[in-house]
């Protein structure tokens, strides 16, 4: 099995806090969003991943060597590949064509899920949906009353399905997807102005491959602050609920109090201030007089006398004495 793991953008709607890395790299109760999404893959994929192959811009030698560990922390070799121009999701997806073979799980790395099924690897193919309340930004499917897909549609203006798809796919055999891929782009076979998987996926349909919907339990989105500080709050309550171990033995709490759930990484200070609930705070971070709460603050980040709360606060940033809602980015110093 193979996790292709397109993340070429950095996330405008992320900024300030993709200036200086790529969203995916943004983390989520102390890991990034993507070694999330790749860790909850394999634990449904039901049999050993082998490679990761991770689609990306140019964001450097460290954030390369980075997506490799988190491959190899699953057992699999990760591969890198390059996506320069922002062409779609499907010629995003053929950028790692070399690796496009054999049973795979392509997984957008903006988002993360809470599962509990084991992949029908058996399936030629499954689309992982959950139903929403205004599906006009996603792409949607139609199914039959077999519960199998008839329709893929793009960004539908007017209703036709509210069961989105969440970017997650599995492909029995990636050689056929590869192929599926190459032609609309040499067939210059756009939607919306790029090459999209959905049309792929409607050919695929057209020509007999069966697919059916995979539904999580929950879809949680990191497409910019307030959903990402959210998916934060909600994967600490996972995480707390499996019983993980979310506070470092290296963290010092002198007069505070901690309210679960809560993250604390290691060498991280906590003084005369409150913590939580949903926080997490990254290693070496340093808290003194403060209240916070539902909040995402990252490595190395001093935050002094004042009160935080759905906010997220960058690397090495400052925050003194300005309360409430932040989005403050990496090295940034804020005082009143």
């Amino acid at each position: 099995m193979k996790i292709i793991v397109p993340m070429a953008g950095m996330g405008k709607r992320m900024r300030p806090h993709t200036l200086t890395v790529p969203k995916p790299l943004i983390p989520i109760a102390g890991k990034p969003i993507v070694q999330r999404l790749v860790e909850d893959i394999a634990k449904v994929c039901g049999e050993q991943v082998d490679e990761v192959a991770f689609i990306i811009g140019r964001f450097g030698e460290t954030v390369e060597k980075s997506l490799v560990k988190i491959a190899e922390s699953v057992g699999a070799k990760g591969s890198i590949y390059y996506q320069d121009e922002p062409l779609g999701t499907a010629h995003a997806i053929l950028c790692a064509k070399d690796s496009l073979s054999g049973p795979l799980v392509v997984a957008f790395a903006d988002t993360l899920f809470k599962a509990d099924f084991t992949l029908d690897s058996s399936a030629a193919g499954t689309i992982w949906v959950q139903r929403v309340d205004d599906p006009k930004p996603f792409g949607v499917v139609k199914l039959d009353d077999q519960g199998q897909i008839t329709d893929f549609v793009e960004k539908p203006t007017e209703f036709v399905s509210d069961l989105a798809i969440i970017g997650i796919y599995y492909f029995q055999d990636g050689d056929y997807l590869r192929d599926e891929l190459q032609y609309l782009l040499d067939n210059d076979i756009k939607d919306k102005g790029e090459y999209q998987l959905t049309n792929a996926l409607e050919n695929m349909k057209n020509k007999g491959t069966t697919f059916v919907p995979g539904r999580v339990t929950e879809w949680l989105d990191c497409g910019n602050k307030d959903a990402t500080v959210f998916t934060n709050q909600r994967y600490l309550e996972y995480l707390q609920e499996r019983g993980e171990k979310l506070v470092s033995e290296s963290a010092i709490l002198t007069n505070s109090i901690v309210i679960p759930p809560v993250y604390l990484g290691e060498n991280v200070k906590i003084t005369d201030s409150v913590v939580g609930p949903h926080v997490s705070l990254g290693n070496n971070a340093n808290v003194r007089q403060s209240v916070i709460s539902n909040s995402i603050v990252q490595e190395s980040a001093t935050v002094l006398n004042t009160n935080v709360t759905n906010s997220m606060i960058g690397n090495h940033a400052t925050v003194t004495g300005v309360p409430h809602d932040l989005s403050l980015g990496d090295y940034n110093t804020l005082r009143v």
